[in-house]
C-alpha cells in the first residue's frame, strides 16, 4: 500500500490536537536542536588528507581535528551506486533489505524502474514522476519522526532527486531537488500539499540562483602552479564538454544556451553552492531548529559526482572542486554556529561511495587497468544464446546487462520452456571468456560460488531476489564497467565496484554528544544509521543491519 501524504497529515492534526498537550517539548536533554546530515557524492577517503595543505582551518580541518573521524569507513554491499549509497547511509541497511539494488534495475516481472520511480507523484516543476516508495524500509529520519509523534521536521535538498528523497525517506515533510529544465529547486506531490512550493522557496527560486552562479562560469581559485595534486592538459583525461574545441580551464559556459548552461552548473563547483544555499533557505524557510524537536536537514552534494564522472579524480577540476568545497564547508559550519549555537547542533559528514582512478591514467603508468562496456554485448550474448540453446529466432533471452549483473527476460524464458539453469551456465560460460573477467556468480546459488571474502558478503549484502540480476560479474582490479550501446567512455571516471577506490568513504561527526577523537577500526556504511539512532535515543530504522559505533556512544 502507498502511502498518501495528504490522508497521513490531516490523520496527524487529529491525534495531535487528542493528545494531552501539557509537556509540549518531546526533546530529551542529550538531543542536539538539530541534525545535519551531509554526504559528498564520489568523495574519496583520501581527498581529506590529498588535498590537506589546500584546506583552510574551518572546514574539513575542523571536523578533522574538532570532531570524531572514521578512517576506515566501508560500503559493504554492492554495486557502490548513488541510490544504494543514501539508502545504506539512512537505513543502516543493504540492497538486499532496503531494496535500492541500483540506481536502475528491471524487477521479476521485467518492468524497469528508475530508483525513486512513482507514477502517482508527480514532480511540481518538471516532468518526472517520483516518490520514496521503491524503499523497502524505514529511515533513521523516518524513526525520528515517529519517536516524537511528527514534531520533529525532516527537509532533504540535493540537486539529484534521488539524493534527496530516499534520506528524507517515507515521512519526511518535504525533499527538494534540483530541475535542469526549469533551473529552480522542486519536489513531488508527495509531499504534504503545504511542503510543495511554500513562500521561502519561491522567493529562492525566484533569485535564478542556478542561471547566475553557471554565468560566472569556472575559473581556478589558485594559480595554476598550485595545483600540484593533479595532472596538466598535456595529459588530459577529462571530457571536452559542450562548448568546448579543447580541454580548457576556465570553463565558459555562460555562452551556452539556456538549456545546457542549467544544466552545466551541476558538474561545476556553483552547483555545491547552489545546494547549501538552498539548504540555509530551507533551515530559515522552516525555522529548522527552532521547535521542541529535534529536527533533520539531510543534503547531498551531488556536483562532486558529476565533475567526477566528467573530470576524475586527477584532474584539476576534482582539485579545485574540493578547495572551494572545503571553504564551502567552513561557511556551513560558521553559518550553523551563528544560527543555532555551537554545541546545539550535530553534523556527519559521509559519502555514498567513492571513485576509481581513470583506467587510461593508470595504463599511461603501467598500472593493469581496463574499461569494459559489456551493457553493450547484450545482443551479441543474445546470438550466442540463440546458436547455444538452438531457438528458431533471435529471441532476448538476456534483457539487459546493468549493476554488473546480467538480467535474464524471465517471460522470454518461460515461453520458450527454456531449461533456466542451463540459459545460466551458458551465460557464466560466456562471460568467463571476457577479458577483464575475475569471477561470475550465480545469484540463486551465492554458496556455491568460490570467491573470497569481503566480496563474497557484498554480493549477498546487494542480492535482492526481486530487483536483482541472476548473475553477477566482478572484473579484475583497475577494471571498470564504463559503456553503453554507444561504445565506451575513456574519460572522467566512475564506481560501482567493491574495490577500495569505489568503497572506501569519509566519515566524520562533529557538534553535540561528539567526542574528539579517531578510530582505525573497520567501520561499515550501515554503522552510520544505528549510530545516530543511540545519539538521538530512537530506535533504529526496522531494516537496520548495523551496529552503534561504541567509540562515539560511549
Amino acid at each position: 500500500m502507498k502511502w498518501n501524504k495528504a490522508v497521513v497529515a490531516a490523520l496527524l492534526s487529529v491525534v495531535a490536537l487528542s493528545c494531552n498537550t501539557q509537556h509540549k517539548s518531546t526533546n530529551l536533554p542529550g538531543r542536539p536542536k538539530l541534525v545535519v546530515g551531509i554526504v559528498v557524492d564520489q568523495m574519496r577517503w583520501d581527498y581529506l588528507y590529498r588535498f590537506y595543505n589546500k584546506y583552510g582551518e574551518g572546514g574539513f580541518k575542523r571536523l578533522l581535528n574538532a570532531g570524531f573521524t572514521c578512517e576506515n569507513t566501508m560500503v559493504n554491499y554492492l554495486p557502490s551506486f548513488t541510490a544504494p549509497g543514501h539508502s545504506c547511509v539512512y537505513t543502516g541497511s543493504v540492497p538486499s533489505i532496503h531494496g535500492i539494488s541500483g540506481n536502475n534495475w528491471i524487477d521479476e516481472n521485467g518492468k524497469k524502474w528508475y530508483c525513486v520511480d512513482d507514477s502517482a507523484h508527480k514532480a511540481i516543476s518538471g516532468n518526472s514522476a517520483m516518490s520514496p516508495n521503491t524503499l523497502l524500509t524505514t529511515t533513521i529520519t523516518d524513526e525520528l519522526r515517529l519517536a516524537t509523534n511528527f514534531k520533529s521536521r525532516v527537509f532533504g535538498v540535493a540537486i539529484k532527486d534521488r539524493g534527496s528523497i530516499l534520506p528524507a525517506g517515507h515521512l519526511g515533510n518535504a525533499a527538494y531537488f534540483y530541475s535542469e529544465e526549469t533551473g529552480v529547486f522542486t519536489t513531488t506531490t508527495y509531499y504534504a500539499q503545504q511542503y510543495q512550493n511554500p513562500a521561502w522557496l519561491q522567493s529562492f527560486n525566484k533569485r535564478h540562483v542556478a542561471d547566475s552562479l553557471a554565468k560566472q562560469n569556472w575559473k581556478p581559485l589558485l594559480p595554476a602552479a598550485e595545483y600540484d595534486q593533479s595532472v596538466d592538459y598535456s595529459a588530459y583525461y577529462g571530457k571536452i564538454c559542450k562548448g568546448e574545441k579543447i580541454p580548457s580551464f576556465p570553463h565558459v559556459v555562460d555562452t551556452l544556451n539556456d538549456t545546457n548552461r542549467l544544466a552545466a552548473i551541476k558538474t561545476m563547483p556553483g552547483g555545491n553552492t547552489m545546494t547549501l544555499m538552498m539548504a540555509k533557505a530551507c533551515l530559515e524557510g522552516e525555522k529548522l531548529g527552532m521547535g521542541d524537536a529535534t529536527d533533520f536537514l539531510a543534503v547531498s552534494l551531488s556536483s562532486t559526482d558529476y565533475c567526477g564522472h566528467t573530470y576524475g579524480p586527477n584532474s584539476v577540476e576534482i582539485e579545485d572542486m574540493y578547495i572551494r568545497l572545503d571553504r564551502e564547508m567552513a561557511d556551513l559550519l560558521q553559518y550553523l554556529d551563528e544560527k543555532m549555537g555551537q554545541g546545539n547542533y550535530t553534523m556527519f559528514l559521509t559519502a555514498d561511495h567513492a571513485g576509481a582512478h581513470n583506467a587510461v591514467f593508470l595504463k599511461d603508468r603501467d598500472v593493469p587497468a581496463e574499461v569494459v562496456g559489456y551493457q553493450g554485448k547484450v545482443a551479441d550474448l543474445n546470438y550466442y544464446l540463440k546458436t547455444e540453446l538452438h531457438l528458431d529466432s533471435f529471441t532476448r533471452v538476456v534483457e539487459d546487462i546493468m549493476n554488473y549483473q546480467v538480467f535474464l527476460n524471465n517471460a522470454i524464458v518461460d515461453a520458450n520452456h527454456i531449461d533456466r539453469n542451463k540459459a545460466k551456465d551458458l551465460i557464466m560460460g560466456w562471460l568467463k571468456k571476457q577479458p577483464g573477467m575475475q569471477y561470475v556468480i550465480d545469484m540463486e546459488n551465492i554458496s556455491g560460488a568460490t570467491v573470497p571474502e569481503p566480496i563474497k558478503q557484498m554480493v549477498i549484502n546487494g542480492y535482492n531476489r526481486k530487483r536483482s540480476g541472476c548473475i553477477e560479474f566482478i572484473l579484475e582490479p583497475g577494471w571498470y564497467e564504463f559503456g553503453n550501446s554507444n561504445g565506451l567512455t575513456l574519460t572522467g571516471t566512475t564506481h560501482g565496484t567493491w574495490n577500495p577506490y569505489d568503497t572506501h568513504i569519509p566519515l566524520l561527526w562533529y557538534g553535540k554528544s561528539i567526542p574528539h577523537g579517531t578510530t582505525h577500526t573497520v567501520v561499515n556504511m550501515t554503522d552510520i544509521a544505528p549510530t545516530l539512532a543511540a545519539l538521538l535515543n530512537i530506535q533504529m530504522p526496522n531494516g537496520c543491519i548495523g551496529k552503534p559505533i561504541t567509540e562515539i556512544v560511549k
